[in-house]
């Protein structure tokens, strides 16, 4: 007789067919926690991991075995030899490994223009620009704009006219002000509103940067 809530199977057939439906059971858990373990692995090396440095570099393409790329970065004047995941951004690569931390991250969704370099003599948010796209390109950083101890007309400006308070926002700012006045859009304080409204500070001090940018605008060769 049965003890408690045993179940003895009433046939040979019926014994087989629960150590099958037992069987596939285990094989679908084992599958589920295999993808699972992928799955988180994946998204860490999506947020950015940090490569390894590599002793030789090329062009951005996967090496046998790995898939991780190898690239080089032009920034600041130098060159810098990386191998690094296809997924990582500009960003997390200048900070986490070059350690180039002026470049902030604010929102990491390309909205707040915080961590603005420049590619080509072109502005970008580097939190959306893959470290991939961006091979063998001149790369600015805001840690690239002086020329040694001298400051460059547009961080001269944004001290002179407070153009900063906490100062989060500022390295951002500053990149793209000087790309502002570049582009030639500083013909009036209406236009420099416009062409800097990707750059958002949270202490609202946009007057004193529509300020600090007309009073740099003509020494960089900008329009006023």
């Amino acid at each position: 007789m049965p003890n408690g809530d045993q179940i003895i199977p009433d046939s040979l057939e019926e014994k087989k067919t629960n150590q099958v439906h037992g069987s596939s059971r285990r094989q679908f858990l084992g599958r589920l926690a295999a993808i699972s373990a992928g799955l988180t692995v994946g998204s860490q090396v999506a947020r950015g991991a940090p490569a390894k440095e590599l002793t030789d570099a090329g062009p951005p393409q996967a090496r046998a075995g790995s898939s991780s790329v190898d690239l080089l970065l032009k920034i600041n004047g130098r060159t810098e030899k990386l191998r690094v995941d296809p997924r990582v951004t500009l960003l997390d690569t200048l900070r986490d490994k070059l350690h180039l931390t002026g470049t902030k991250k604010g929102c990491d969704r390309g909205a707040c223009g915080a961590c603005t370099v420049h590619i080509d003599g072109r502005r970008v948010v580097s939190c959306l620009t893959l470290a991939v796209t961006a091979n063998g390109k001149e790369i600015k950083t805001i840690e690239g704009l002086a020329n040694g101890d001298e400051l460059h007309p547009v961080q001269s400006a944004f001290i002179a006219c407070d153009g900063f308070q906490c100062g989060f926002c500022t390295p951002g700012q500053i990149m793209s002000a000087v790309g502002c006045i570049e582009e030639g859009h500083t013909t009036s304080d209406t236009e420099i509103r416009e062409f800097m409204s990707g750059n958002l500070c949270r202490c609202g001090a946009y007057p004193n940067i529509v300020d600090a940018i007309r009073t740099a605008a003509p020494q960089v060769g900008g329009k006023i």
